[in-house]
């Protein structure tokens, strides 16, 4: 199935896999690749050294394009993008809109640039400074969100925008992906779906946890670190909730020290963060330090297994995700069912 997207980066399938913190690294990267969609390395929880080992170890696996989802307001931005150039990889995603200098660091040296948006006039303004594919994610996308639904935002952003534009939130299977090339899209977007795949690094524990899950289990919240933040229901994160402020900002000392220690950086490169995600935001101080809960609160689950002290992402299609594929049987099984629902069309 060729579209604009798949003629963007020259993956087979019109499927992304996109870049999830402590999920999306070389194992679930190189399956989908050589699935023939496109993944997506998640950089924002490596050191630019970890980084780098990670891009070679999937081009050490295959051949098929990938790409690296950058922070565009971390403090090493410039250094993360110089090694997307240097090692040759084809896509750099955004988790936050990019600056202007960052897209054109990146087009200059040949690298497509795809930034991921929540918002219509957000894919305008990328789209000005040259991206070449945006990705449009709607209120039911797990992580950050908004508060549009995607049938909602993409027709806008598509009508809005002359360029690719990739769907994301509450997609995970053939239907979705025809419902989003009627819509105009040039392919979809999937995060939760591929977190529930046999390639995914994430404990059997976590997974069963998702696998669980009710539509009515998914929830949004600004517990974790301020802003609207879909992901399982927990206990704890109940707990956070009911948490009063001193308890609350207590937390955050204890994970920001620690993500410090773990990301490399140093205090003053955190603060510059920080700085950079208050800047055009309406969040007090509090609410950034917050932010540093997310980084380990996810860890803790997706990488140690911890469902009782971390936190799970998750968008709202966890609740009709019941198996656990291998990522090429995901991307076989989306693309058979889109072909099939093509053809039963009215006509």
């Amino acid at each position: 199935m060729e579209t604009a997207l798949t003629k963007l980066t020259g993956v087979r399938h019109p499927i992304v896999q996109t870049g999830m913190g402590w999920v999306a690294g070389p194992r679930l990267v190189t399956a989908t690749a050589r699935a023939g969609a496109l993944g997506i390395l998640a950089s924002a929880t490596m050191t630019v050294d970890e980084l780098r080992t990670a891009i070679r170890e999937v081009k050490s696996r295959t051949d098929a394009p990938f790409g690296v989802n950058l922070r565009a307001d971390a403090g090493d931005a410039h250094d993360r993008v110089r090694l997307i150039v240097d090692e040759g990889v084809r896509v750099a995603s955004f988790a936050l809109a990019p600056s202007r200098e960052l897209i054109a660091e990146l087009k200059d040296a040949g690298v497509i640039v795809i930034p991921s948006v929540g918002a219509r006039r957000h894919a305008e303004k990328v789209a000005a400074w040259g991206a070449d594919a945006v990705i449009v994610q709607g209120g039911e996308g797990g992580g950050h969100t908004g508060h549009v639904a995607t049938t909602v935002l993409l027709p806008q952003v598509v009508d809005a925008v002359g360029i690719p534009v990739i769907a994301a939130g509450g997609f995970h299977d053939g239907r979705g992906l025809v419902a989003a090339l009627a819509y105009g899209a040039a392919g979809i977007a999937m995060g939760t779906r591929f977190l529930l795949t046999s390639d995914s690094t994430v404990p059997d524990a976590v997974k069963a946890r998702y696998l669980a899950a009710t539509v009515r289990d998914v929830m949004v919240t600004r517990a974790v670190d301020g802003l609207p933040h879909r992901m399982l229901r927990t206990d704890l994160v109940t707990s956070l909730e009911n948490a009063g402020r001193t308890r609350t900002l207590a937390r955050a000392v204890r994970h920001a020290a620690a993500f410090r220690k773990l990301s490399g950086l140093t205090w003053r490169q955190l603060l510059h963060d920080g700085l950079s995600m208050k800047h055009g935001k309406d969040l007090t101080w509090s609410q950034v330090l917050l932010a540093a809960n997310t980084p380990m609160l996810l860890r803790a689950s997706m990488v140690e297994g911890r469902t009782d002290l971390g936190v799970m992402a998750s968008g709202q299609v966890a609740g009709v995700i019941d198996d656990l594929p291998s990522c090429a049987e995901l991307v076989e099984r989306v693309m058979t069912e889109a072909k099939r629902v093509l053809t039963e069309l009215p006509r």
